[in-house]
């Protein structure tokens, strides 16, 4: 899929570890010149520990960086780590927890039949991601239903994140491209829609984040549950 989007995922997924907590990275020069950032293995990290704030920006160079210091004179974006079931201490039991049901539903039901995705699907990412709140906003600014960064919204071509229809629409058709990118494995389209592309195709699979494991788990478990709801 050669979209803007989708290489911006691709970069991105170079240094998500899922969406959702604190993060650490390691810089890695390779020999080339390449710069990399690997996120550090923070499944035994404590849950509790509190979430950070990342900054996304280009050097000097023209290089794409990521630090957890605001760059000084040079414009940049956040990059969030939180989502509603990417809790690892979670306490919802996601096989009882109530669905919300007729929310949305006739945008969710146009757009995954335009972008062939199931509806079921995208209510368990609506709900994994916001709760089904269009007003969401996460401490570094991804907003709405499907939780869209600003600059991945724009890349979409969402003017109104905000607005439920607007986002459903950006929010499914980048869901899409992630299925159609992992021939349609829905848990490799689902941890990359949380840790990016990049994250899954260096893993090999889901990856080995506990986060992202448990983001993966969950949306599996709500989609079964929305696909069968009366």
């Amino acid at each position: 899929m050669q979209s803007k989007t989708f290489f911006y995922s691709v970069f991105m997924g170079l240094m998500l570890a899922g969406n959702c907590v604190a993060a650490e990275f390691q810089k890695i020069v390779h020999a080339d010149g390449k710069i990399e950032f690997r996120q550090v293995d923070t499944a035994k990290a404590s849950a509790k520990a509190p979430s950070k704030t990342f900054y996304k920006y280009r050097n000097a160079q023209g290089v794409l960086s990521f630090s957890d210091r605001q760059p000084v004179n040079r414009s940049y974006e956040l990059v969030r780590f939180d989502c509603y079931a990417c809790k690892i201490g979670s306490q919802v039991n996601w096989e009882t927890t109530p669905l919300f049901r007729g929310r949305y539903e006739d945008a969710i039901a146009f757009y995954a039949q335009q972008y062939s995705v199931s509806p079921a699907l995208v209510k368990a990412v609506i709900h994994a991601e916001s709760a089904f709140n269009p007003q969401a906003k996460s401490r570094a600014g991804a907003q709405g239903l499907m939780q869209l960064m600003p600059a991945t919204a724009q890349e979409l071509g969402v003017k109104s994140p905000f607005n439920p229809e607007d986002n459903i629409e950006g929010g499914v058709r980048y869901l899409a491209q992630l299925l159609q990118s992992f021939n349609h494995d829905v848990r490799l389209a689902t941890a990359a829609y949380n840790a990016g592309p990049g994250a899954v195709r260096r893993h090999k699979g889901v990856p080995a984040y506990a986060e992202t494991q448990a983001y993966v788990e969950r949306v599996a478990i709500l989609a079964r549950r929305y696909a069968h709801e009366s």
